[in-house]
C-alpha cells in the first residue's frame, strides 16, 4: 500500500481564505446596517404617522385648532406651555405631556422607544432632545391665536411634522441650525396635515439650502393675518 500523504494550505491559499473570509463579513455588515438603517426609516414612519393621528383627535377636540409649534427657530428652552404639540398630542399617544416628563426625570432619551423618538436621531448634548419639528410657520406664538384647518386651503401638500435636529422643536428646509434633517440614507420623513407620511430625499426637500417651494409639500401657509416670516 502506498504510504498515507496529507498536503496543507500554502501561505498563498491562506491569504486567499482570509480575504473571501473578510469579503463576506464585510457583505454581511453592509447588509445589516441596510436592515438596521431600514428598519428605523420604518418606525420613525410610524411615529409620523401616529403623531397625525393626535393630531386629528387634537383638531376634532378643539374647534379645529392646530397646535402650537413651540419655540420656532430657537433651541427648546421652554417647555411648559400645555398647547405646544410635544405637550397637548402626548396624552393621545399614551404619554404624559413633555413638560411631565422632564418634571418627572423621565424625558425620552436617544434610542429610546418613545413617539418622540426618531431610532435614527442623535443626541447633540442640548437640554432636550427631540428629533421631530413641526412645520415653522404653523400656529407660531406671534399670532394671537393658533391656525385653523379650515384657514388652510393645502392640507393635503402642507407639512405638518418632519426629521429635525434633535435641539429644535420646529423646522423648515433651510440652511439653518433648525433646518429640516435627511437622516435616513439621505431621505426625510413628512407628515402632513391630512394625516399622511411620505419619504423624501434631502436635496427635493431642500434640507441644507432652502424650501424650494414644490406643489407636493408646502411650508408656508398661505392664510390671512399675522404669520411668520423667514429671518
Amino acid at each position: 500500500m502506498p504510504p498515507h500523504s496529507s498536503r496543507g494550505f500554502t501561505l498563498i491559499e491562506l491569504l486567499v481564505v482570509i480575504a473571501v473570509i473578510g469579503i463576506l463579513m464585510t457583505l454581511a455588515f453592509s447588509v445589516g446596517q441596510r436592515a438596521r438603517a431600514s428598519g428605523h426609516a420604518i418606525t420613525c414612519s410610524a411615529n409620523l404617522r401616529q403623531m397625525g393621528q393626535a393630531l386629528s383627535l387634537y383638531i376634532e377636540h378643539h374647534f379645529g385648532y392646530i397646535p402650537r409649534r413651540g419655540q420656532g427657530d430657537r433651541k427648546l428652552y421652554e417647555v411648559g406651555r400645555m398647547s405646544d404639540w410635544f405637550n397637548c398630542l402626548m396624552p393621545d399617544l399614551g404619554s404624559a405631556p413633555y413638560w411631565q416628563l422632564v418634571a418627572e426625570g423621565r424625558q425620552p432619551a436617544e434610542g429610546d422607544k418613545h413617539p418622540l423618538v426618531c431610532p435614527s436621531g442623535r443626541d447633540v448634548g442640548h437640554i432636550h432632545f427631540m428629533p421631530y419639528g413641526m412645520n415653522i410657520y404653523l400656529s407660531p406664538w406671534k399670532r394671537p391665536r393658533p391656525h385653523r384647518l379650515t384657514e388652510l386651503p393645502h392640507p393635503a401638500t402642507l407639512v405638518f411634522m418632519a426629521d429635525s435636529p434633535s435641539d429644535y422643536c420646529a423646522t423648515m428646509p433651510t440652511a439653518k441650525a433648525y433646518g429640516l434633517e435627511a437622516r435616513h440614507a439621505g431621505q426625510a420623513n413628512v407628515a402632513f396635515l391630512d394625516g399622511h407620511v411620505r419619504a423624501f430625499s434631502g436635496s427635493y426637500l431642500g434640507c441644507g439650502v432652502g424650501d424650494p417651494k414644490h406643489g407636493d409639500v408646502r411650508w408656508e401657509t398661505e392664510s390671512e393675518g399675522v404669520n411668520w416670516r423667514t429671518r
